[in-house]
């Protein structure tokens, strides 16, 4: 397993699991551009806290949480780590897990098949071919090996958005029985190291997204992803969506596994008037999704840019005032 040279320590712990190795190197003026194009649809934002609402015996709720917002929350159940799997200090997990047991809370592991550091990564083709020949086996298995000596409960989540073809991740947009096998088997080892630990299947909620499921014993949860940004609705959507709306695509087409359903990564942006329904809502019992159990707030800057100039939105809670 590769290993960064620069020492990681448990001091910078949330660092090691914010996952930003891939952020692009454009120019301030480029970032300032590509940021004033979506800034400039966004206005009557006074909002300084955005953490979604909770309700009393509605929907749990969870974050990726590297800045600590959340920290003091008691009605947090889940903590979110993303880790990948080849340069990475696993023993950082313990501090990880004194953190959620500390809190009572759960442990969400987004396991990514790949290096954070941009000169690692292998091509597409290339992860498939050495996946399937077993060079990645060791890597799954210290993994699980540590996850097992964990004292809070543990659900990964392995290969997430597995059915976009955007090109973000080097896994997404396999031939579907390749990603399905790929699956199997990382799973198959989490199994074999970590018994007591659940599984959870995450496509994005994209068309497509069933032909990617593993079989029903391979999945405990189900994960959707829902972001939603005002400027991206207005250009692609025709107008605002609300958190219902931007669930329901992924959701209706998930529903058919009876499986509990996720929504593993939230994140909204945008105008006090778009972003209020959405704090409302995210956390609120509703009978169109009996299957939904759990939120998790993706509480950081995305990692990637999205389409149409709009940058890279801020989802955080409380905004960065370095940004």
């Amino acid at each position: 397993m590769k290993t960064l040279a620069k020492k990681i320590s448990t001091a910078t712990i949330a660092m090691l699991l914010l996952g930003v190795a891939d952020l692009s190197h454009r120019s301030e003026a480029q970032n300032a551009a590509v940021m004033n194009a979506g800034a400039q649809t966004i206005t009557d934002k006074t909002i300084t806290d955005k953490r979604p609402a909770i309700h009393a015996n509605g929907i749990k709720f969870g974050a990726y949480d590297p800045h600590g917002d959340f920290g003091a929350q008691q009605s947090v159940t889940t903590e979110h780590l993303f880790l990948p799997w080849e340069d990475v200090d696993l023993e950082t997990l313990r501090v990880a897990d004194a953190y959620a047991l500390a809190r009572g809370r759960n442990l969400l592991i987004t396991v990514e098949p790949w290096s954070w550091d941009v000169d690692w990564r292998l091509t597409s083709d290339e992860l498939r071919r050495k996946l399937f020949r077993g060079d990645y086996d060791v890597n799954m298995r210290a993994i699980a090996s540590m996850i097992a000596q964990l004292k809070s409960p543990v659900i990964v989540r392995w290969g997430q958005e597995m059915e976009d073809r955007s090109g973000r991740f080097s896994w997404s947009g396999w031939n579907p029985s390749d990603y399905i096998a790929a699956y199997r088997r990382m799973m198959d080892i989490v199994r074999e190291e970590a018994p007591d630990t659940k599984l959870m299947w995450s496509p994005k909620g994209q068309a497509g997204l069933n032909a990617y499921y593993p079989g029903d014993t391979y999945v405990d949860f189900i994960g959707l992803s829902v972001f939603g940004l005002e400027p991206y609705d207005r250009i692609v959507h025709n107008g605002p969506r609300t958190f219902s709306e931007a669930l329901r695509p992924g959701y209706d087409l998930v529903a058919q596994y009876h499986k509990p359903v996720w929504v593993a990564e939230l994140g909204y942006e945008g105008s006090d008037g778009y972003i209020k329904p959405w704090m409302e809502t995210a956390t609120l019992k509703q009978s169109d999704f009996p299957e939904l159990q759990e939120v998790v707030y993706f509480n950081d800057r995305d990692v990637h840019t999205w389409p149409v100039n709009l940058g890279r939105p801020d989802w955080r809670v409380i905004e960065d005032a370095s940004n």
